[in-house]
């Protein structure tokens, strides 16, 4: 078996290796990759051929506050500038293809948004195994990768073929295999899986996307400080978008990144069952370090260890601070909670517990559907990751120190990390 380790982020392909070096002596000569607000809006409006972007102007200043973070901090080697390029552009053509369908379409934004079953917890707390398996069940809708990053059919799609979305995302899904073959170890990213729906709040450039692949502390520091309604807002209109093309009963989303902002969530979408997976963060923080520097090494040739780690060790402890404070404000309603090894164990009786306790019936179909998705996913289909704290040159003291509140609430106290 594959063993990825957090002590080995800085592999790379020699390919890219020698891709990096190539354009690096390019750059004398002006081919440097622009990485500017004008340009980058130029390229979305003539790759599309749509020039309006909705009424919404909101996500004009964070794209600004992101690039000057991305070109004066980042330290992007060429490739990870050529990438970076790519994904912005990706994600203003999303806006411009979405507001061609709002315009052409005004009763989508009409519509009512399916009720969401919210997986509110950390990262690697089994989120993504209760995400898939509760997707498995027909009436429920998840946000399946190839959608996440284009929300919004093409205009120029041509009727009966499969559609260009999902091509794209098997290329991209290829292309992470290549780039980083240690990656899908850690966190498999699989075109037709469901993923993460925080990359819909990425197309109002307020998420944490750009900070667990790039260093950006500016950027980090000035959006933590943001009003995050826009970016729901217009999360809410694309998931109308999303249930317009393919009809359910239900939403299941999942990001550790909603528990910052669970009130706001939930003014937006005011039908959420929120689901709170928990397990000790001792068992797990270190593993998203080592996930964070895998990605970050992506982008830039300076990944340090200990900065991740006080990064994300103090985010992460803001994170379940005020997931906390916003369960003691509605005093635990519409919370679901569940052990992560409880999940592992019988994932078909915390799942009839979760339905029972929504008032939801679980069906025969969705049963037989929810045990042959986990037929299909089992662990370490990609390799087994191993990671050390003392790879980030932290104890397991400063660790605990960062969340014990939440320790000693759900009653994680001893250190221990095995």
């Amino acid at each position: 078996m594959r063993i990825v380790r957090s002590s080995e982020y800085q592999n790379r392909p020699d390919l890219i290796k020698i891709v990096n070096a190539g354009w690096q002596l390019t750059y004398p000569l002006g081919t440097k990759i622009d990485l500017t607000k004008d340009k980058l809006i130029k390229a979305a409006r003539k790759e599309t051929k749509l020039q309006d972007f909705g009424p919404e102007t909101d996500w004009e200043e964070p794209l600004e506050k992101l690039l000057e973070s991305v070109n004066e901090e980042a330290q992007l080697n060429p490739f990870g500038r050529f990438i970076t390029k790519v994904r912005l552009v990706g994600l203003l053509k999303s806006r411009l293809y979405a507001n061609y369908w709002f315009t052409k379409n005004p009763e989508i934004l009409e519509q009512e948004t399916y009720p969401v079953f919210l997986i509110a917890g950390l990262q690697r707390t089994g989120t993504t195994k209760l995400q898939r398996l509760l997707a498995a069940d027909p009436d429920t809708r998840g946000l399946k990768s190839w959608e996440a990053l284009n929300p919004a059919p093409w205009p120029q799609a041509k009727a009966g073929k499969e559609d260009p979305r999902i091509a794209e995302a098997r290329k991209s899904e290829n292309g992470l295999k290549f780039i980083s073959p240690d990656f899908f170890a850690i966190h498999p990213v699989e075109y037709n899986a469901p993923e993460e729906d925080i990359l819909l709040l990425d197309m109002s450039f307020r998420s944490t996307v750009a900070e667990a692949t790039m260093h950006v502390p500016t950027y980090s520091d000035w959006i933590a400080k943001q009003d995050q309604t826009p970016a729901y807002e217009f999360m809410d209109k694309l998931l109308k978008l999303l249930q317009w093309q393919q009809p359910a009963k239900r939403w299941v989303l999942k990001s550790p990144h909603h528990l910052e902002f669970l009130g706001t969530f939930t003014k937006v979408f005011p039908d959420t069952r929120i689901i709170w997976p928990h397990r000790d963060p001792l068992k797990t923080m270190v593993s998203f370090f080592s996930m964070v520097a895998h990605s970050r090494y992506i982008f830039s040739n300076v990944v340090l260890a200990r900065e991740v780690a006080d990064h994300w060790g103090n985010k992460i402890a803001y994170m379940l601070d005020c997931a906390m404070k916003y369960r003691d404000e509605v005093d635990g309603k519409n919370f679901f909670d569940l052990r992560y090894e409880d999940l592992i164990a019988d994932s078909q009786s915390e799942i009839k517990k979760l339905y029972d306790s929504m008032d939801e019936e679980l069906t025969a179909e969705a049963v037989q559907a929810i045990i042959e998705s986990e037929k299909g996913h089992g662990q370490h289909r990609y390799g087994k990751h191993e990671y050390k704290i003392e790879d980030f040159d932290m104890n397991q003291e400063e660790l605990e120190a960062m969340v014990r509140t939440y320790r000693e609430r759900f009653g994680f106290t001893e250190i221990k990390t095995n």
